[in-house]
């Protein structure tokens, strides 16, 4: 079968996708569309028959392509949704070897859907005779409308409404149905005008039962189509997580809070986490009067390296849109090492993808449960558990809790020591910082390109070896206008290696306007993740003289400061005006590092008070940073 459902053939090289065939069977295909990249057909005749092969229940099937196994006995669709998910394991996440279940069947083979989305035709159809508003769907490969007077997969609520409807909704091209299984509730969209519209419409919202409780959902809100197959999740995914009661549970793609409401019985405490702001209004309705849980509007990527940050999580619930988990979400649920993550997925594709980044982050799988949530066509839903090693999360604990500053700079270490507390620890990073940015240049990198290698070369070289903890590496370099080019172009400048050097610099620099640009990084041992920031600042030169220059460059000064001047110097002074981050010119900008930490999940806490600390102050961003974090 091929990625849509169709059974794959090919001729001269180009792949055939051929709707209503299985493999192995002889037939006519009539071709309905041809393009570059393959050819689109449908049988017509059965030469050979699969001995799969059954009469199609629908009268569209075909016309209509949103069922594409209708002709496939329902215990061979079983087999060739776990043989898809198998496939798709090894082929897209190089998985081999992992524990695929039986797929497990549907209570109900049709009538299963409680949400319709039909398009409407303002053309009359075939036999319509009842004048525009024709509802439908359109075939995928020729865009025909395809009129129905009913859906087999939709649940008789639907379909009742439907016919109701056929014929009367020609003032809008898009309507939505959807319907609680369990409570008769349902919610029709658009809001119709015509008063021949027989049911009433433009509800915000309905409610369906599951498990006991009752779940209200609002018209954006995703909830699963098959109902009793819902049920049968929420037991999967608690089986799973294999909770006690002593847990911290996150549902880190909550939606109106199924997980989330039917799990708190069995954690101490749940933490949903969900980015629509109408989904989480219905989450906190839909858990009210359970104390345990908790809310937060937000990316699960954001939340999770936030929450990570606060507090030990132990298990994880991911049920994430078709698209999978972004890939900072991994990152973050990877720092965070929980002891089991269950993953619920609806796209083979995207969830071997993601169990590829969760295994080489430290998780193990135990088995993939496909679960049959949409009968009758070649969608499956998978339910899979992962593990921790006890080991990588005591990693992930000690890195959580330890930062360490590779430099040598006693500058960069006393803003470091103030921005993050006592805590900070301290390496010394032996990299040829003249090679590097040799290399880099050669490759054609400029000056910020120049400043993040070396940050990146000071953070690796200082954690290899470690096993936990959080390594910042730093360099701060000098864009500076060249002088043979009058202002067009730029040339790098480094730290001085001597006294004429030095000279050369302060007189480069001097009544002009020049960029510091100070690079971070940031290398996790435990886990070899590694990321990088950067911020830039403008700095105005005064027009000191030739005397001047000569008696600083004799004090020495020069070789220990950001960008080989001492912008901080008050006897010098050499700056007129900085713009931006001050204590970026001084080599360690706090607002940056801030970012940068809080991506790792990282939350720095300054022992004293930042008001205390006016070089801080001169920043509104390092400043907001430092106040945040210290809970000024």
């Amino acid at each position: 079968m091929g990625r849509l459902g169709e059974a794959l053939a090919e001729t001269d090289g180009k792949p055939i996708f051929v709707f209503g065939g299985i493999p192995g069977e002889e037939v006519v295909a009539e071709v309905v569309r041809e393009r570059r990249s393959h050819i689109a057909a449908r049988v017509v005749e059965v030469v050979e028959a699969s001995a799969h092969r059954v009469e199609a229940p629908c009268r569209y099937f075909g016309e209509c392509v949103g069922c594409q196994w209708q002709h496939v006995a329902y215990e061979r669709q079983l087999e060739l949704k776990r043989e898809v998910v198998c496939d798709t394991l090894e082929r897209v996440g190089g998985l081999s070897g992992v524990r695929v279940e039986p797929t497990l069947a549907s209570p109900q083979r049709l009538g299963y859907r409680n949400h319709a989305r039909f398009t409407v035709s303002r053309r009359a159809g075939a036999g319509a005779g009842r004048g525009e508003g024709r509802l439908g769907f359109v075939n995928r490969e020729t865009r025909r409308h395809v009129d129905v007077e009913e859906c087999l997969l939709m649940a008789p609520r639907i379909n009742e409404m439907l016919a109701a409807l056929q014929g009367r909704a020609g003032e809008t091209t898009q309507l939505t149905i959807r319907t609680g299984v369990n409570t008769g509730s349902w919610m029709l969209q658009p809001l119709l005008q015509d008063p021949d519209v027989p049911h009433e419409s433009g509800q915000t919202h309905y409610e369906e039962r599951l498990g006991g409780r009752a779940f209200r959902i609002a018209s954006p809100s995703f909830f699963q189509v098959n109902t009793a197959q819902a049920e049968r999740l929420v037991g999967l995914v608690r089986e799973g997580l294999a909770l006690t009661g002593k847990e911290t549970l996150v549902d880190a793609y909550a939606g109106v809070g199924v997980f989330a409401a039917l799990l708190a019985g069995d954690a101490a405490r749940v933490v949903a986490i969900e980015d629509s702001a109408a989904a989480v209004e219905d989450a906190k309705g839909n858990a009210e009067g359970i104390r345990n849980v908790e809310f937060r509007l937000g990316k699960a990527e954001e939340a999770l390296a936030l929450l990570a940050a606060e507090t030990a999580i132990d298990a994880v619930v991911l049920d994430p849109p078709r698209s999978g988990c972004q890939p900072d979400a991994l990152r973050a649920l990877i720092e965070a090492a929980p002891r089991r993550v269950v993953y619920v997925s609806c796209d083979p594709e995207t969830l071997a993808r993601d169990l590829r980044a969760l295994t080489d982050g430290g998780f193990r799988i135990g088995r993939v449960q496909p679960v049959d949530m949409f009968p009758q066509t070649r969608h499956v839903e998978c339910v899979t558990t992962l593990t921790l090693d006890g080991s990588r999360r005591a990693d992930r604990r000690a890195s959580v809790s330890r930062l360490v500053l590779a430099s040598a700079s006693p500058r960069r270490r006393d803003i470091a020591r103030r921005a993050l507390g006592s805590g900070v620890e301290f390496a010394s990073a032996f990299v040829d910082e003249r090679v590097v940015a040799a290399e880099c240049v050669e490759q054609g990198g400029d000056a910020l390109a120049v400043a993040q290698e070396l940050a990146l070369a000071k953070a690796r070289a200082a954690a290899d070896g470690e096993a936990a903890g959080r390594f910042i590496g730093a360099d701060t370099v000098v864009e500076a206008p060249s002088a043979e080019a009058d202002g067009e172009g730029s040339r790098v400048l480094g730290k001085p290696a001597d006294a004429e050097e030095a000279v050369e610099m302060l007189r480069a620099l001097r009544g002009r306007e020049h960029r510091v640009i100070t690079a971070l990084a940031v290398v996790d041992a435990a886990t070899g993740r590694e990321e990088a920031a950067h911020c830039v600042s403008r700095v105005a030169m005064r027009e000191y003289g030739d005397v001047e220059i000569a008696a600083y460059v004799k004090s020495g000064t020069p070789f220990d400061k950001a960008g080989a001047y001492g912008v901080q110097d008050e006897e010098f002074a050499p700056a007129a005006a900085v713009r931006g981050c001050y204590l970026n010119v001084v080599g360690l900008p706090v607002c940056a590092l801030f970012d940068l930490l809080e991506r790792f999940g990282a939350r720095p806490a300054p022992d004293a008070p930042v008001k205390g600390w006016p070089s801080l102050m001169r920043c509104p961003a390092c400043a907001k940073q430092a106040r945040r974090a210290s809970g000024a």
